[in-house]
């Protein structure tokens, strides 16, 4: 009896303890207030907690389907470089696990749809793989969606949601930040809208660059949306920082976001502003949105001239 008692019955306890495991995962999930929700009932409100409101994170497939008019788009192909250009250690290990989590080549989607009758160019990072950390792939992906905002003359509405920039990509990470930010300027240039949606977190290089460039920036409650990490602070200056330091709320209050909007409002809230931008510039500079501009080249000239 000894061998059964020793080997069988823990084996099949930790079997069965894996199972219900499991089956809790895919029924359940657990909030930051520690509640357990119904994984059904988190989906319908959006991923949004009914008991205390936080803000769950999206995937980009799960934000285009709620941000989309019916439900329809159409994901855009974008160019993919080659990856691991640094043979940075364990880095294709990673990059091939993110794809089988997430079904994405890299962390950035772009997408072609229509938004409360307004054709519509959006982007969305995905956090699910690498943390949303921008490097080349992600880099060309904001760049070719900037450039069918161009072409196709709409506007572009970005989801943001990253750690920063690929430290596995080193200063060719580091490079998307200006990359990104001449590609913002383009479609300036054009004077088509440029919306931000920062969702938690949008942190790093990506709060540097392109997500701090929106001519309307919102947030989600609670967001944390900032640079350099609270600890990092607070090393540095010596000094306890405020509880609701870097979130989205104390970031409005001292004049960095104009907007802190719930998710279930952010789609009328958007269509709402690009009513009033789109109107403006119809009487203003409709001439202006005639040529499209090819952003390689303009990129090219400046890296010349540099």
């Amino acid at each position: 009896m000894n061998w059964i008692t020793k080997f069988i019955k823990p084996k099949i306890k930790s079997l069965l303890k894996k199972k219900l495991s499991d089956s809790k995962e895919a029924l359940w999930v657990t909030c930051e207030c520690k509640n357990l929700i119904y994984k059904d009932e988190l989906f319908n409100n959006l991923s949004v907690c009914p008991s205390c409101g936080f803000h769950h994170k999206l995937n980009c497939e799960e934000r285009f389907k709620i941000f989309f008019d019916d439900k329809e788009y159409e994901i855009l192909e974008t160019p993919l470089p080659k990856d691991d250009p640094l043979k940075f250690p364990k880095y294709s290990d990673k990059l091939k696990q993110s794809r089988e989590k997430t079904k994405q080549s890299d962390a950035i989607l772009i997408a072609d749809g229509m938004l409360d009758g307004i054709r519509i160019t959006s982007g969305a990072q995905n956090f699910n793989f690498i943390g949303g950390a921008v490097g080349a792939a992600s880099g060309e992906a904001f760049i070719h969606g900037i450039q069918h905002a161009i072409n196709n003359k709409t506007p572009f509405i970005f989801f943001s949601c990253s750690g920063g920039q690929k430290m596995q990509e080193g200063a060719i990470a580091l490079m998307q930040m200006t990359r990104t930010v001449l590609a913002v300027n383009e479609l300036k240039k054009k004077n088509l809208p440029y919306i931000v949606v920062m969702t938690n977190p949008t942190t790093g290089g990506v709060s540097a660059s392109f997500a701090t460039l929106g001519d309307i920036l919102i947030a989600e409650p609670k967001a944390i949306c900032a640079f350099a990490g609270r600890r990092v602070i607070e090393n540095t200056v010596k000094e306890d920082l405020p509880k609701d330091f870097q979130t989205a709320e104390f970031v409005k209050d001292h004049g960095g976001i104009d907007l802190v909007v719930e998710r279930k409002y952010i789609k009328s809230t958007i269509s709402t502003l690009l009513s009033i931008l789109l109107k403006k510039k119809e009487v203003k500079n409709i001439s202006d949105l005639t040529d499209a501009t090819n952003i390689n080249e303009t990129l090219q000239k400046t890296s010349k001239a540099v």
